[in-house]
């Protein structure tokens, strides 16, 4: 006879018939589902129909939208969404430059309302705007926006694809890997240290190319695989020109430094190398945002 538990259910259904189905399987299918989108949601040459909007108001807008969100203390997942909405929302409507600031916080409120579990308020959006624009305004164009893009809203962001590889870089640590590198409390330390600096690093580069219009034909996922690799090797540059200073901490760096990068998924290697010179231009542009986190 079946032996109930303390909450009531039989032990033999925790015991799945799918017993092999883990947290990576789920992981790697959510991926490939998102890969398998991207194309979708792409919303490549947005402005090409926009006559008031330029790259330029965009860039200032996101620009905006990040440090909207970071006052907010949203997730980089809300701000990346908002962008990929308002772009998407750009391809099919023309935007009067005096709305443009209107669409903004109204893709951040969509946003939200899919990825956070408390959306900011309307009176809160419309007071960073200088209460330019009125509630009846903003509720109006949100109903607009879900019209036109046929409440799509479940598109791949850089957030979604940043967590993945990150944290296929990052597993290893708990399945004993970390151990056959480092022996000491200083060696561990040191790791945790790096890891945290190309997490950041990554992430910074992958918030600078949401404001780069340049950046609106890659996908997603080229973005982030390009952002991973440069971090790694820009912190690696910097690992090699601290050997004068310490040399044991150069060994450890170079060691987690060198790891396997991240599967390549981009067919096009073209689009890849450019992309990655792209991000290198960009990082060389915005030297102030990034220098601490390289610790040049």
């Amino acid at each position: 006879m079946s032996r109930l538990s303390d909450s009531g259910f039989e032990e033999e259904l925790q015991i799945s018939p799918v017993k092999a189905w883990r947290e990576c399987d789920y992981e790697e299918s959510c991926f490939i589902i998102q890969r398998h989108n991207e194309l979708q949601f792409l919303a490549q040459n947005c402005l090409a129909h926009q006559p008031q909007i330029t790259a330029e108001a965009r860039s200032k807008l996101v620009s905006w939208l990040i440090a909207v969100h970071r006052q907010l203390k949203l997730s980089f997942e809300s701000c990346c969404l908002a962008v990929n909405i308002m772009d998407r929302f750009l391809i099919t409507t023309s935007v009067a430059a005096d709305c443009f600031q209107l669409l903004g916080v109204t893709s951040l409120l969509i946003a939200t309302k899919q990825v956070e579990v408390y959306s900011p308020r309307i009176t809160q959006l419309l007071s960073l705007c200088c209460n330019s624009f009125s509630r009846e305004q903003l509720c109006n164009l949100e109903c607009l926006v879900l019209l036109r893009l046929n409440f799509r809203l479940a598109a791949p962001t850089l957030a979604f694809f940043l967590d993945y590889f990150t944290s296929r870089l990052t597993g290893y640590q708990s399945g004993g890997a970390i151990d056959a590198m480092v022996s000491t409390v200083s060696d561990t330390e040191a790791w945790q240290e790096h890891t945290i600096n190309w997490k950041w690093l990554a992430c910074k580069v992958c918030e600078l190319s949401l404001a780069d219009y340049t950046f609106n034909k890659y996908m997603p996922s080229v973005i982030v695989q390009c952002a991973v690799k440069l971090a790694k090797d820009l912190l690696k540059t910097h690992s090699v020109q601290s050997t004068e200073h310490d040399t044991g901490s150069l060994k450890t760096s170079e060691s987690f430094c060198c790891e396997e990068d991240p599967p390549l998924t981009c067919e096009n290697q073209v689009l890849f190398q450019q992309c990655t010179d792209d991000l290198k231009l960009l990082v060389s542009l915005n030297q102030d945002a990034v220098q601490d986190l390289i610790r040049l």
